[in-house]
């Protein structure tokens, strides 16, 4: 979120994903929901029929189901966290989230969100169960054995909120009548960890993978999209058949939609009578792409807008399939909906039209989509990866680096003095998240990556580190390894762990056996703490007929060091001092240098001595990492230029 083949043999694809990882088993879920929606009341009545499969080598005695839309009430834990978060000033503002605020106290019982169970069963046998808020707990009356499978029978109502955080309805600002994310009643995720009922409180999720069958009763002027195929796109017509139809008319008060996603671990649905639908099918068995917004008479601006988005998307796609793997579902639909920018499997919801959201969005389909990592306790994994996507599409996309259109910001509104000395400080691709995570580090706010994203203690230090920390993490792995190293290391991620949940752990695993370096401490480092980085340059002197540059580690964090020397002729020699911690070096990743590898630099020792056969006086230039990608909090002791 701002700031995912699809064959109908998935099925057998899930039990190939299951059988290829035996130290790593998973649940799975194939969902089929018939739901009734009464658009005058904003309530639905629904039938569940959840067949699962205990994969895992332990039998369960219970289960729980999540029940997001119990959040949006008076005093819930969302509601009393966020108003205890918007006491927090930060920089004179309230840390609380701007779309929630204080705005759930101030629901009428017409405006709440709920989710009530009217009926469990389980292998038609009833069971009881507990409310936990948004927590649904299930005393199971016999196990579920393990390597065994079951199907659950439930009947459920709802209740719409009114839009408050990314699921509502009677959006204010973009009058979109149904935003409907975390819907339905959700099976919690079971993995080697155990159960992970996590409370809605402000984020995250995380999901078992199945298949889901989705049927929607509604008014019939109502237009929908949302995750999977429509299966009935011929009885629906509005461009789902051919592009450009119009909906079909029906005698029938309410229309129903019937939608089918596999491999996907949710499901999301948007609906508003005044949607406008555009699509586009990919060459080459590519899928087919779908827009859906809502509709501005007499508004050319708005309609060229989300035709743009279509066609960058299709732009940008060959690209992202090349960098970061292929996109293996059939379709993907960016619908105008929720409160900002809110990824699901195949969909998206987007408040308006902005590549950068969108580019960060469809990004979530690698990053959570298909990797889908515990947000919970790895956001940085989710929003920082897709964030660094997002900058290396946008730069292609618009054939400017995210400095380069920094500096063009400076030009159009000067007068920002401190962005004008940090941008010295910033490298030439992803220099926002740089600066968000200088502006972290040095906020007094930051806490390590490994806390639990809903118990940060503030919304500031979380945003940062999974957003712009995360994002560092990547570019600076490719300064430790080198950046074409650190790409392959992204592909074989993909290629290796796509559908199975991985941790940070199995992602070092990764960059390990593909860079040949051993790679433990950056992460223990960058993510178990918040020590800093910062190297100086702290002496030069002759020694006889060599030149002495010591150099001094002056943060808590230890990194390997490019050191470039440039001289008065204009020509420079890089010398890379490895850690040795890293057991192994970085290749050249300049081959028209000349670079010169120094001995290992022991972590502990605060200091190290550069030895150049070049007189002091031929030195023009001594700089510390001239790339800037190693996020050194002060880069005013990296470089020293020589005036003789």
């Amino acid at each position: 979120m701002k700031r995912i083949l699809f064959l109908l043999m998935t099925g057998f694809c899930l039990q190939l994903t299951v059988s290829a990882q035996p130290d790593r088993w998973q649940q799975a879920v194939k969902y089929k929901m018939t739901v009734d929606v009464n658009v005058q009341t904003n309530r639905f009545t629904g039938k569940q029929k959840l067949e699962y499969s205990n994969n895992s080598p332990y039998s369960l005695d219970k289960v729980f189901y999540h029940l997001y839309w119990n959040a949006f009430q008076p005093n819930s834990s969302m509601d009393l966290r966020s108003r205890e978060l918007g006491k927090i000033l930060i920089n004179g503002r309230p840390d609380w989230d701007g779309r929630v605020k204080d705005r759930i106290e101030k629901l009428t019982p017409e405006e709440i969100g709920y989710q009530k169970i009217i009926s469990l069963k389980m292998n038609g046998v009833p069971q009881p169960f507990k409310y936990h808020e948004t927590i649904l707990e299930v005393m199971l009356t016999k196990p579920i054995a393990a390597h065994s499978k079951v199907v659950f029978d439930m009947e459920f109502e709802a209740q719409v909120p009114l839009q408050v955080r990314r699921s509502g309805r009677d959006n204010p600002t973009t009058k979109v009548r149904y935003s409907m994310s975390q819907w339905y009643p959700k099976m919690c995720e079971y993995d080697y960890e155990g159960w992970h009922p996590t409370p809605y409180i402000a984020r995250e999720f995380y999901g078992v993978w199945g298949n889901y069958d989705v049927t929607i009763n509604i008014d019939k002027n109502y237009k929908l999209a949302g995750t999977g195929v429509l299966m009935n796109a011929g009885e629906i017509g509005w461009g789902y058949d051919k592009p450009d139809t119009d909906l079909k008319p029906t005698n029938k008060e309410k229309r129903t939609w019937h939608f089918v996603g596999e491999n996907v671990h949710d499901f999301v649905w948007c609906a508003d009578p005044e949607y406008k639908h555009l699509s586009y099918k990919m060459p080459n068995g590519g899928p087919v792409l779908h827009v859906v917004y809502k509709y501005k008479e007499n508004n050319s601006k708005n309609d060229s807008a989300w035709a743009k988005v279509l066609s960058a998307a299709a732009t940008a796609l060959p690209f992202m399939e090349k960098h970061f793997g292929k996109y293996p579902y059939p379709q993907y639909s960016f619908i105008q909906g929720g409160d900002g920018g809110m990824e699901y499997p195949m969909a998206t919801l987007l408040i308006g039209y902005g590549l950068g959201t969108v580019f960060h969005e469809w990004m979530h389909s690698w990053y959570q989509m298909m990797l889908g990592t515990n947000e919970s306790m790895y956001p940085w994994m989710d929003e920082g990866f897709t964030s660094y996507a997002e900058n290396l599409v946008s730069k292609f996309y618009n054939k400017k680096s995210s400095l380069e259109q920094m500096k063009e910001a400076l030009v159009r509104t000067p007068g920002n003095k401190n962005l004008e000395a940090a941008i010295e400080t910033l490298p030439e691709d992803h220099s926002g998240a740089y600066l968000s995570y200088f502006s972290l580090a040095k906020s007094g706010f930051e806490e390590p990556m490994t806390t639990h994203s809903d118990h940060y203690e503030t919304n500031f230090a979380y945003s940062a580190a999974a957003y712009s920390k995360g994002e560092v993490f990547l570019e600076q792995l490719g300064y430790i390894v080198g950046a074409e190293v650190r790409d392959k290391i992204l592909l074989e991620y993909y290629k290796q762990w796509r559908f199975k949940h991985p941790n940070a752990t199995d992602f070092m695993r990764v960059s390990e056996q593909v860079s040949g370096l051993q790679l433990d401490w950056y992460k223990e480092y960058w993510v178990s703490t918040i020590k800093t980085i910062d190297y100086k340059i702290d002496s030069l002197w002759e020694d006889g007929a060599v030149t002495k540059i010591r150099l001094r580690r002056v943060g808590k964090m230890p990194m390997p060091v490019d050191l470039q020397l440039t001289y008065n002729d204009g020509s420079t020699e890089m010398y890379y001092v490895p850690l040795n911690l890293m057991y192994g070096t970085k290749p050249n990743e300049n081959p028209t240098q000349k670079r010169i590898i120094e001995d290992e630099w022991k972590w502990a020792d605060p200091v190290y001595t550069v030895e150049t056969k070049h007189k002091l006086t031929d030195i023009k230039v001594v700089e510390i990492d001239p790339s800037k990608r190693m996020a050194d909090v002060d880069r005013k002791n990296n470089k020293l230029e020589l005036n003789w």
